[in-house]
């Protein structure tokens, strides 16, 4: 039987029990207001719809509340993060190394991410028969081949050997149950659904939030960069890659840095400036979902009626920034003390280090309804990339120091000069590490480096052996995260994750 497809990708699942024999003639009869894959795909408006599915996974990790939420799980890989949200056990299971395969947060990403595929592989197998433009139908492809690299590229990191899944699946399908692939297999199709992209008429910029140009472009030259270190360590060909391709973002100048850190949490600058790709929310339709889980734990300070305390900065990640860095300042990134929501008058402290540059003031306020969007990809991330591979290909330059330089600038530091290329590659991780905490970077930056930053000596440890600066020390097993034992359980073909 295939699925029913209604106008925003979701599966009908019919329920309930006929139970007269007159029933017989209506099951043989079919529903003219169904679609099936085969009725569905006849008009051009159908080609937008199915594309716009494939993006409505990106939200589904979003989204949480005193469970937790499943964004959260590559930021408590990180060390750097800590929570006092006691029955979200799944973020200590993580935060404390004791990660087990039945971790909800992971299968949340393996059965969205997948689902986000499916729905790519389905738009690109069915969009090429619908009579229509056919420019248009290009840049949709275009849309659906970066959708789907960017879920392969985030899913290839988090668990290492998975399933290549490139065609539309049904019951009858040879892939219902697939056997997993090499890295190096999922990296091919990431680049050629990019490259592809790339040539598929896309505009630079999109204000409404789809796919771009510069986004398959940035998300390219990160690919590029990952693909350079581990696990697949191409080396100096790679980082020439990255470099180049973050060189067109850069010199494309359709991207720039925010002139304050507050237009980062603004919502009159989504999609544009910096915002190079993110996932869509609007306030009353489908508001941004992560909003209660970033304050402090009932203090009262917000318009949301729960305060979750579910994710925010440890001291100690926040006090190893530099004494002048405008980031660590309150109210930049970070925020120690909020008013009372009942009497704005009344400041509260917070006890604690949390994501400022996360929170919607208007929500947090007023609306309990955010307009925010979440960013996926911004011009300060490729900056960084473009300095950190530049670097490994050519050592220190004008270039790279101008990149990682505009970052610094922002942030009221001293402009770097003078260094070898083993001191710039190390500033230039720290600055990622800085500029990019808590935006779901840092952890997938430390597994392509196989390296952690030392809160106390402000160097660079080996990945593996690295203590967190509240006790527990990092083991080659957490290089990955645990294929979701509920996805074992229903694929046989599936080999567990080393160490789980």
């Amino acid at each position: 039987m295939k699925a029913l497809i209604i106008k925003y990708g979701l599966l009908i699942v019919a329920t309930g029990a006929l139970l007269t024999t007159g029933c017989r003639k209506f099951l043989d009869e079919s529903d003219p207001s169904n679609y099936t894959e085969d009725t569905y795909f006849t008009k051009p408006e159908h080609a937008r719809s199915s594309v716009n599915a494939i993006y409505a996974s990106l939200r589904d990790p979003m989204s949480g509340d005193f469970n937790g939420a499943a964004w959260t799980m590559t930021e408590f890989a990180t060390g750097q993060a800590a929570t006092d949200l006691g029955q979200a056990v799944n973020s200590y299971f993580i935060k404390d190394l004791h990660n087990t395969a039945d971790n909800v947060y992971g299968e949340n990403y393996w059965k969205n991410y997948y689902k986000g595929i499916s729905n790519a592989n389905l738009s690109l197998a069915k969009i090429p028969g619908i009579v229509m433009d056919g420019a248009e139908a290009k840049r949709l492809l275009g849309e659906a081949r970066f959708l789907r690299a960017w879920y392969y590229f985030n899913l290839v990191q988090m668990f290492g050997n998975i399933p290549l899944i490139t065609d539309p699946v049904d019951l009858k399908s040879e892939q219902l149950r697939p056997k997993q692939a090499a890295p190096e297999e999922i990296y091919k199709l990431i680049v050629d659904d990019l490259t592809t992209a790339e040539q598929s008429g896309l505009p630079w910029t999109d204000a409404g939030g789809k796919a771009s140009l510069g986004a398959v472009k940035s998300l390219l030259a990160k690919v590029y960069l990952t693909m350079a270190g581990y696990p697949l360590q191409k080396g100096n060909a790679y980082f020439d890659l990255a470099a180049k391709k973050a060189a067109e973002v850069l010199d494309s100048k359709q991207f720039k840095l925010f002139d304050t850190y507050g237009d980062l949490h603004n919502p009159a600058k989504k999609n544009i400036e910096e915002n190079i790709f993110m996932i869509q929310y609007k306030t009353q339709v489908i508001p941004g979902s992560w909003q209660s889980l970033i304050i402090p734990y009932n203090k009262n300070i917000s318009a949301y009626s729960a305060e979750t305390g579910g994710i925010y900065a440890t001291a100690n990640f926040v006090k190893s920034y530099a004494a002048g860095d405008l980031r660590a300042k309150e109210g930049q990134f970070f925020f120690t003390k909020f008013t009372n929501q009942d009497n704005r008058n009344l400041e509260v402290d917070l006890g604690g280090y949390f994501l400022y540059k996360l929170f919607d003031v208007t929500a947090q306020t007023t609306t309990a309804n955010s307009d925010l969007n979440w960013s996926l990809i911004r011009y300060a991330d490729i900056l960084l990339v473009y300095a950190e591979a530049v670097n490994e290909v050519s050592g220190p330059g004008a270039k790279a120091y101008d990149a990682v330089n505009q970052v610094r600038t922002r942030a009221k530091l001293p402009a770097l000069t003078g260094l070898t290329k083993e001191q710039l590659r190390e500033a230039i991780w720290r600055e990622r590490w800085y500029e990019l905490c808590f935006e779901n970077v840092t952890w997938f930056d430390m597994v392509r480096l196989r390296k952690a930053f030392n809160l106390a000596t402000k160097g660079f440890d080996n990945y593996v052996g690295h203590q967190f600066s509240y006790g527990p020390v990092l083991k080659e097993r957490e290089l990955l995260f645990p294929i979701p034992s509920r996805e074992l359980r229903n694929n046989p073909n599936l080999v567990p994750t080393k160490g789980y």
